[in-house]
C-alpha cells in the first residue's frame, strides 16, 4: 500500500513509501498530505521507498543498475507467503518474468522474479502454519553484501537492531537481524538455530540479510559498489527513525565510519546519512518527520 509521497519538483523528482498493512487493515490517508506525512514518519514498521527521477520513464532512458554483478552490495529485496509455487505461478499469469523459478536451480521452493526495472524480488514460503498471516505477501526482506561481520554486524547493532538468526554455508554466511525485538513477544536469544530459522521466516515485519562471502574481509582493497556510483545507481540507501537526529548521530558518530550528510549540512536540516562499514548510506530521519519542503497534497 502507498502510505504517502514526498514531490520535490524543485529538484525533479518524488518519493514513494509503500509498506505491508496487516490484512483487513485499511488506509483512509491520501498520499502527499500532512496527515500522511505524519503517519508515515511515526510508524512503527518498515517502509519500501521508491525514488522516481523525473523523465525515467521515456524511451531514451537506459535504465537503473539492478545489482548482482560483481563487487555490487544491494541484492534483492524479498517477500513471504503461504505458497510459492502459487504465488509464482499468479504471477506470471500477471506477466512477471523470473530470474529463477521455484524448482530451477539447486535450492528448490523459492522463487526470484523480475521488478520492472529489473531489480530481484525473492519470493519465500513462510515457516508458520498456512494461514497464520492472513495476507497473501508480506514484504519480509533487504539484502545487501557485507565485507566483513565483525564490523558490520556491531554497526547495526549500535542503530538498536538485533541478530535474530544465522545461517553459515562452505563459502559464504547469511546474518538476519531486525529492529525492536521483543515487541512481538519473543526472545531470540534464548532459542536453538532452528527455533531461531523458524521465528524468523514467520514474522510479519521484514529483516534486514547481510551477506558476507568468505575471504572479502582479508582483502584490503575489496570493495562493494553502494548502488549510488554514477553508471551503477539504483540501490540508495537503508534508513532508521529516531527521536533526536541529533544525539543518534553523536552516538554514531563514534563508530569511526564518517557521514555523507551531517544533520546540518544541505537544504535539508534536521536529517543526516551516516555511511556503514561498506560505505552504504544509511539516513538517520527524526521521528515525526521534518520540514521537508516537498510540494503538499491539499485536500
Amino acid at each position: 500500500t502507498v502510505t504517502d509521497t514526498l514531490d520535490f519538483p524543485q529538484w525533479s523528482f518524488k518519493l514513494f513509501f509503500l509498506t505491508t498493512l496487516p490484512e483487513g487493515e485499511t488506509y483512509d490517508l491520501t498520499p502527499g498530505t500532512k496527515e500522511s506525512h505524519d503517519y508515515m514518519w511515526s510508524i512503527e514498521g518498515t517502509a519500501l521507498e521508491l525514488t522516481y527521477n523525473y523523465g525515467t520513464e521515456k524511451d531514451d532512458f537506459e535504465g537503473y543498475h539492478p545489482g548482482n554483478e560483481e563487487k555490487d552490495g544491494f541484492g534483492h529485496v524479498a517477500f513471504n507467503t503461504d505458497d510459492v509455487y502459487a504465488a509464482c505461478e499468479k504471477l506470471e499469469a500477471a506477466g512477471v518474468t523470473f530470474k529463477k523459478k521455484p524448482d530451477e536451480g539447486r535450492m528448490k521452493g523459492l522463487a526470484f522474479a523480475y521488478d520492472p526495472d529489473g531489480y530481484w524480488v525473492e519470493i519465500v514460503k513462510r515457516k508458520c502454519k498456512p494461514g497464520t498471516i492472513p495476507n497473501y505477501f508480506n514484504f519480509s526482506q533487504t539484502m545487501l553484501r557485507i565485507k566483513d561481520p565483525k564490523k558490520s554486524i556491531p554497526f547495526y547493532e549500535a542503530l538498536g537492531m538485533t541478530v535474530v538468526y544465522q545461517k553459515h554455508f562452505d563459502n559464504f554466511s547469511l546474518y538476519f537481524l531486525a529492529s525492536s525485538c521483543g515487541d512481538d513477544g519473543v526472545d531470540y536469544s534464548s532459542m536453538s538455530d532452528e527455533e531461531a530459522m523458524e521465528a524468523t521466516g514467520s514474522r510479519f515485519g521484514p529483516v534486514l540479510e547481510l551477506t558476507h562471502n568468505h575471504g572479502t574481509e582479508n582483502d584490503e582493497d575489496f570493495k562493494h559498489y553502494s548502488g549510488n556510483e554514477e553508471g551503477r545507481q539504483g540501490f540508495g540507501h537503508i534508513g532508521f527513525l529516531v527521536e533526536d537526529v541529533y544525539e543518534a548521530c553523536d552516538g554514531i558518530r563514534e563508530l569511526g565510519y564518517g557521514f555523507k550528510k551531517e544533520p546540518d549540512g544541505g537544504s535539508m536540516k534536521g536529517l543526516a546519512f551516516a555511511w556503514d562499514p561498506d560505505g552504504y548510506p544509511i539516513e538517520i530521519i527524526k521521528r515525526g518527520g521534518i520540514e521537508f519542503g516537498d510540494k503538499r497534497v491539499e485536500l
